[in-house]
Parts: C-alpha cells; structure tokens; sequence
C-alpha cells in the first residue's frame, strides 16, 4: 500500500469518527491536509506528524505510547491545550458509538497501517521501568533529585512567588496562586497552633517557603530536611539572605535519620514518595522525634480505596506512566489506611480535612503559568521536559477534578490519656 493511499484510508476514518461522535475537534495531517478539509486556520485540531505515529498508536494502543508521541511533538494540538481536548465530549453513547462504527473501515485502515516503520523519536523509552521504593538513601535521594533537581529557575517559572510546590488553600475558588499558598501556609500553621519559641521538623522542605513563615510569622525555630541538592542550597541562600540563619536551618538528609525532640513535626507532600513497604518507618520516624505535647500535621495525596489491598496496589495505567516518568519510587496510600496506621503507631487522630478540589485549581494554575512561559521553559530543560510536565500537571488538575485522587491533611498527636490540649472547636482556624 502506497504512503498516499493510506493517507487517504485514514482521512476518510477520521471523517468517519468526527461524524459519529459529533465532536468539534478538527485534524490536520502530516502533509498539511485536514479533516474536514474546509476547516478554518484558528480552529481546535488535533495533529498528526508522520504516519508512523498513527502506525505505533495501532500496534500498541496504550498511554505509554500516547505519552512518547506527545512529548515528542508526533502528536499535537492546535489552538487549544489539554483541557479544551477534555471538553470535547462525544454527544452520544459508548454502545451507539460502538454499533454506528464502520468496523470494515477501522480494520482496513489498521491493516495498511501495520507494517509501517514507527519512526521516532520515542524520548521516553530510555527511562527504567518503574518499581516501589526500596527506602534506603541511596535510592531516595535517586528518585528525589530526579524530579526535584530539574532545574530552579524551570520550576520559578510557573510556582508562586515563594516556591511552594504543593497544594494550595482556596478561601474562594477565585484566589490565585500566590493567595493559595500564602492560605495554605497560614493555614498549617493555625493546625499546628505554633507558639513562639517552639521547634518545628519540616520533613520535606522543598524550598523552604513553610519553615521561613513560620519562623516569621509565628516565632518558631526551624530544622527543614530534603534529598534535593538544588532545594536545600536555594533555601540556606535564601535563609542568609533574610538574616534567618539562626533561627531557620536546612539539612540535607533522609528523614529517617534526624535526631532530636521536636515540638510540632510537619510533612507536606513527602508521604508521598517513601514507598507503601516503608510506612512503618514513617510513623515511627514521627513518633520517636516528636515531644510527648506534641503535634503532627501529614499533608498527602491519596488514591480511592478499592474493595481489597491486592487490587489497590495494582493500580491503574496512568499511575504507572506518572510514577515512572515522573515521581520514580512513588506511591499512594488511601485516607483510611492512613488513619489505621496512625493509630496502630500509636497516635490519636483529631482532624482530617479534605483538599481535593483546592488542588484542582492548583495544578490548573501551574498548568497555565507552565504553558505561557513555553519558550523560557523549553530554554531552560529542553521540549521533551517542558511538554512532559505540561502533560502531568494538565492531567493531574483532571484526574483531582474527576475524583480520580485525593488529598488530605491529617493532625494527629500522641496517644495518651486525659485532655488532648486542642481548642473544643475549629474557629481559631478561620478567625
């Protein structure tokens, strides 16, 4: 079969599809034609680069394949991103879809397809397939500075002023980015209840944003751990450039190794990272260092539970792309395990609240600052990265929209007998 005639075959496939489904998304194809081929220039499309993109997709349908193409630039969208590719919604059924479909066409078109070279480039490929975390150092700090050592100035790009790679807090679904953060930091604090002179443990740091306002804002002394060698130099700079150096420290070192008595201990989208066979060094970790008064506050996004353990860590396989791509080493516990095992460590549990949609808007607004500095972006850590994480924080602001994950903070203290120490209600949070 001739590369003209089975340009033809999947022009008329795609014709096919765009009628059945009735969606406004055009195409536009590798020699410049689109379908339909009236569309106009500033129309929504989806574009196909070489034939040997369409040849990979039909060999091996999967999003692993869907991820290289993209990152790669075989596939691409024009005058819309992600989310407006997410709207386009079929306006009938999956079962009408199904018995409306020209199966003779769709085999056809694959049949002339198949043998046809995959071309390149396939970016993703050199990346090891994912596996848990073994909790050593070595490998944390692997898989740590694999995604947080990509570049300072990439991620200045598109986080808010102070650098906060985490959550926000909406006090109203319009606020923006720097408003969240600054809401969430406050926020974590007034859980806290941090007194002045108190020492806090900021497992996790990133760049420090949490410990410099608690230090500022609330009077206490801070210890901030990583395994990001770019994260803790940006915030001893940043501590030296405050004249908080006495008062506000950072370490780089594995969690599970500091010493010490800490009055309130705090973990902001760390958990995350440890790996499920390692929780217990977690809890443990948290229970040794902190004083018998003291308070945690776990900060963690979270999966659904399924209906046993062997089917929740299977996963699904976006996960698995966002593991291996992205978080190597990663995995995700379900709000009711974390409960179970903070109270099998022998914490009591106060407060868990629920963030699922605060980090909807985040990473929508991570997306967006992401996207309008493409070109710094692409400057500074190459297109195959700038579109990967375009594609993660695109497809983690759905999944969170569509309830696909969670987060939650949880504050728990010590187990021990007579009163706990906190107010009898919520109201000082929100004062």
């Amino acid at each position: 079969m001739s590369a003209k005639g089975r340009l033809k075959s999947f022009r008329k496939l795609l014709a096919h599809a765009r009628d059945i489904l009735q969606v406004d998304v055009g195409f536009q194809l590798w020699d410049g034609s689109t379908v339909p081929e009236s569309l106009p220039p500033d129309a929504f499309a989806i574009c196909f680069a070489d034939e040997g993109a369409i040849a990979a997709l039909i060999r091996k349908p999967s999003m692993e394949t869907m991820a290289n193409l993209w990152v790669s630039k075989r596939i691409d969208l024009k005058n819309g991103d992600l989310f407006k590719l997410i709207e386009q919604k079929p306006r009938v059924r999956t079962r009408e879809i199904r018995k409306a479909l020209n199966k003779w066409l769709a085999f056809n078109t694959a049949r002339k397809f198949w043998f046809v070279n995959r071309g390149g480039p396939w970016p993703l490929d050199e990346q090891p397939d994912e596996k848990p975390s073994d909790g050593s150092r070595e490998e944390n700090e692997q898989n740590v500075q694999y995604h947080y050592d990509l570049s300072n100035a990439f991620y200045t790009l598109w986080l808010d002023k102070e650098m906060i790679y985490s959550c926000g807090y909406c006090t109203d679904w319009d606020n923006d980015i720097d408003r969240m953060q600054q809401n969430k930091l406050e926020m974590i604090c007034r859980k806290l209840r941090l007194k002045p002179g108190e020492h806090m443990l900021d497992i996790g740091c990133g760049w420090g944003a949490l410990s410099f306002y608690a230090a500022q804002n609330f009077g206490v002394t801070t210890v901030g751990v990583s395994l990001a060698t770019q994260q803790i130099e940006y915030a001893k700079a940043k501590a030296e450039r405050l004249g908080l150096s006495d008062r506000v420290q950072f370490e780089l070192t594995d969690y599970a190794t500091v010493e010490g008595q800490f009055d309130k201990v705090v973990s902001v989208g760390m958990h995350e990272h440890i790996g499920i066979a390692n929780y217990p060094t977690y809890y443990a970790t948290v229970k040794r260092i902190m004083k018998p008064e003291g308070l945690f506050l776990h900060h963690a996004i979270t999966r659904p539970a399924k209906k046993d353990a062997k089917t929740f860590r299977k996963g699904n396989e976006e996960f698995k792309l966002l593991t291996k791509y992205i978080f190597p080493g990663g995995e995700l516990d379900h709000i009711g395990n974390t409960v179970t095992m903070f109270e099998q460590g022998g914490f009591e549990v106060h407060d868990v609240e629920a963030w699922r949609e605060h980090y909807q808007r985040t990473c929508r607004h991570w997306h967006d600052r992401l996207l309008a500095n493409y070109d710094t972006a692409v400057a500074e850590v190459g297109e195959d990265k700038t579109r990967l994480w375009l594609l993660y924080l695109g497809g983690c602001s759905i999944t969170f929209e569509r309830d696909g994950a969670r987060i939650y903070q949880t504050l728990v203290s010590h187990k021990r007998r007579g009163p706990s120490g906190l107010p009898p209600t919520r109201a000082d949070l929100y004062r």
